[in-house]
């Protein structure tokens, strides 16, 4: 049984509709939402629409400047009004797609955490990376991005989510067992720095993720719930991966 209170997220990327978000609204009554948080990241035009279903809602990125002359950019402020918690930040996809660099995806957690969102910080290597044995480096590089610019301290109000690229959108899934190496090297390192953050901070695996393997991923000791994709969009499995979840508490 695990302290840490389980959380299991749905990133729908650019997918979803109004008829999903209330499909998704119904299947989580079914969740006890005392052992699981469960949150749902739509597209922006969809935020409102699962605020107003009562959804604890995310956003999938989030722009590092305040309001200004940034055509397509969302502030973080403007979020915060609406009603969402939290925000994905350094998401593989806008890593690869978008070019953010990890100074630019510590800027985007520092704004984020500026207006009281919840940053969800998304680390992981490639799968050439992983074959060259670089997995602890790459992790340990886009935590310390943020560790350097803001302080330890800063992953008080936070989750990370360890999605290695090879494993996300391709059926590949990383084993238990790695996954799990993986959270305890993440929770180690920042144990080195400060004890009490690393055992209060949630991590959460996040790469092809299905009912099928999450009540063992999610069995792991370091491993508190999931960043979930594709299966996030399917109301029926999505609830039984948020059941796998709450069964660890």
């Amino acid at each position: 049984m695990k302290l840490r209170k389980q959380m299991v997220a749905g990133n729908w990327k650019m997918n979803g509709s109004v008829e999903l978000v209330n499909q998704i609204a119904n299947a989580i009554s079914a969740v006890e939402l005392d052992k699981v948080d469960v949150v749902v990241f739509p597209p922006y035009p969809l935020l409102n629409n699962a605020l107003q279903n009562e959804l604890v809602v995310g956003a999938q990125s989030v722009s590092e400047h305040e309001a200004g002359a940034y055509t397509g950019e969302i502030d973080a402020q403007l979020l915060a009004e609406l009603g969402c918690k939290y925000t994905l930040v350094g998401h593989s996809e806008r890593r690869s797609i978008y070019g953010e660099s990890d100074e630019v995806v510590a800027s985007k957690f520092q704004r984020a955490q500026c207006q009281g969102l919840i940053p969800v910080l998304c680390v992981g290597e490639s799968e050439q990376e992983r074959e060259q044995n670089l997995t602890e480096s790459v992790v340990s590089r886009q935590i310390d991005a943020v560790i350097n610019k803001l302080g330890v301290v800063s992953l008080v109000k936070s989750v990370i989510a360890y999605e290695p690229v090879w494993a996300i959108g391709t059926g590949k899934t990383a084993t238990p067992e790695q996954a799990q190496q993986v959270h305890k090297f993440i929770r180690d390192k920042i144990a080195s720095l400060d004890d009490a953050v690393s055992q209060s901070l949630i991590l959460l695996y996040g790469g092809s993720v299905n009912e099928k393997n999450s009540e063992l991923l999610f069995a792991q000791p370091d491993i508190d719930g999931g960043l979930v994709g594709g299966a996030s969009l399917n109301p029926d499995s999505f609830v039984n991966i948020c059941k796998s979840a709450q069964g660890n508490v």
